[in-house]
């Protein structure tokens, strides 16, 4: 696995956790770790978890991370986020701890984006139960970005007390790191959709995410041999489970490693706006306009776009747009530097926008709106930036969000 970033956590990440092991809620904190560590499965227990009265699924719990069809993912856009899609071994590694119940992850840390949840792997049963009672079982009523109340959850930061922010799934790291699946027999894996994550204090652009395990078959994000789905050495996969399109469903322990191609990944039917490839729109193409329509309405999208001040005095649409949908993983730092004024702004209107052209990082070109000199100073130092790291900024595509 290509590894871009240095790791190593805190070591006694989990004391905070033995009240949840023991099946009682609780919250605790270390002295070595910044901030309130949180408790994982708050306000919901293992033992609550484990009653089959509570299974998302007929195949096991929430955190069993199964996913059904491609439905299940609902798709979301803020931050910040965690991506333990690739985690394991080292150096981005998932560490048993607490006899086995948890895995200490290292995952990478997005600042904003576009990013999916298995409705089926929602660690907080209150949210779940409204998730769908809206989406549908399925997760089909909830396929606009945004629409799910998981999203906003996330988002507001109230999914499990004491996280900094949560485990999901994107495709943001797919230009470094790629994009695979290897099924695996029976084994432990880290569970770690939804899983309560927050910042050790590194500096190396990693969360740590405590994640539990789940014993099962399953499917790995990346193609390898067989032999490598077991790592040893006290390490686990971040992994989840599709079960066969037709299986007859039993213990989840004890079924066979056979899955629906791309089921533990969203595959949308359709593009999805400012997300990367190869689930992202296309950007702006010069001369593109709103399908006629569309119902959106550009002056809104402009306001949006215009009172929507970041912490430097900026527009954060304009600044987002014009790295975010280039962004290739390596640049994190400067998404959360354009994208983290976002952060409480209503944009429901530039995504309609976005959503309706089918287009990504685009509302701004759509509806004529301009940022101001300032802003259009930081979209240039933006774009340099991105160029010093040999990415091609939206600017040099096609002309637009250039700053001066």
């Amino acid at each position: 696995m290509p590894a871009k970033f240095a790791r190593r956590a805190c070591a006694g990440l989990f004391i905070a956790l033995l009240l949840a092991v023991a099946g009682c809620n609780g919250s605790g904190s270390s002295g070595a770790i910044p901030g309130p560590v949180p408790t994982a499965f708050v306000p919901n227990t293992f033992k609550f978890w484990n009653n089959p009265k509570n299974f998302t699924t007929s195949f096991g719990p929430a955190y069993a991370d199964i996913s059904l069809a491609s439905t299940n993912f609902l798709p979301c856009r803020g931050g910040p986020y965690a991506l333990c899609y690739y985690s394991g071994p080292d150096p981005d590694s998932c560490d048993l701890v607490k006899n086995d119940k948890f895995a200490d992850c290292q995952c990478f840390e997005i600042p904003y984006g576009v990013y999916f949840v298995d409705i089926n792997a929602i660690l907080n049963h209150q949210v779940y139960e409204q998730t769908v009672a809206q989406c549908g079982a399925d997760g089909s009523k909830c396929q606009s970005t945004n629409s799910a109340p998981i999203c906003q959850a996330i988002n507001q930061n109230t999914l499990i007390p004491g996280a900094a922010l949560y485990s999901t799934f994107s495709f943001d790291c797919i230009p470094t790191n790629g994009l695979g699946e290897t099924s695996c027999t029976t084994a432990k894996y880290a569970g770690c959709m939804t899983a309560p994550c927050f910042d050790t204090g590194n500096g190396n652009g990693l969360v740590t995410c405590q994640c539990p395990i789940f014993n099962g078959p399953y499917q790995i994000g990346q193609t390898l041999p067989a032999d490598q789905c077991t790592l040893g050495g006290g390490l686990v996969w971040s992994a989840a489970y599709a079960p066969p399109a037709s299986p007859t469903p039993a213990s989840a322990s004890t079924q066979s490693a056979v899955s629906a191609p791309d089921q533990t990944r969203p595959t949308p039917p359709s593009c999805v706006p400012d997300a990367p490839q190869p689930v992202g729109c296309p950007l702006y193409v010069p001369g593109q306009t709103l399908p006629p329509n569309s119902g959106v309405d550009c002056n809104k999208v402009c306001t949006e776009y215009n009172t929507c001040i970041a912490g430097a005095g900026t527009q954060a649409g304009y600044t987002c747009d014009s790295t975010l949908c280039t962004d290739e993983c390596n640049d994190r730092d400067l998404v959360q530097t354009a994208c983290g004024g976002l952060t409480g702004c209503d944009i429901s209107e530039v995504i309609k926008a976005e959503e309706a052209a089918s287009c990504s990082c685009c509302a701004s070109q759509l509806c004529g709106c301009a940022p101001d000199p300032a802003t259009n100073t930081a979209i240039a130092a933006l774009n340099q930036a991105q160029r010093n790291r040999g990415i091609t900024p939206q600017c040099d595509i096609n002309g637009t969000l250039c700053g001066d």
